[in-house]
């Protein structure tokens, strides 16, 4: 979703589509992040209703930190940031899939994918 794709999405749709989901008991769900070019699992972070909303509209990702309590925009400071090209919620509507285009390593060590540690036997 480019910044031009967030055009039609009027506050009426954007505030029934975040209506639509379901927060658990901390106003938080999960945001599986994928590589929209070749499916590669980037990364998982949390979002409350605030930060559906600033990345629906913005067209970049916004986050909740648990731990810092505060928002965040991936690649703020390191500028390997995320241009949403799709976000779309589980049959649950408790999850949400956002598919970018993601500029350098989408994880914090360095490495494309946060996902980069297999567990168990024949891994």
């Amino acid at each position: 979703m480019s910044e031009r794709a967030t055009d039609h999405l009027s506050t009426r749709n954007l505030d029934e589509a975040v209506a639509g989901l379901k927060f658990d008991a901390a106003g938080l769900l999960p945001a599986v992040v994928q590589d929209d070019a070749d499916g590669t699992v980037l990364m998982v972070a949390w979002m409350d209703a605030e930060a559906v909303r600033r990345t629906l509209t913005t067209g970049r990702t916004w986050f909740w930190s648990r731990s810092r309590r505060q928002y965040w925009q991936k690649g703020e400071t390191s500028g390997h940031v995320q241009h949403v090209r799709s976000v779309t919620a589980d049959c649950d509507a408790d999850t949400l899939l956002v598919r970018v285009e993601q500029v350098g390593p989408a994880c914090h060590t360095g490495t494309r994918s946060c996902f980069s540690h297999p567990l168990g036997a024949g891994a």
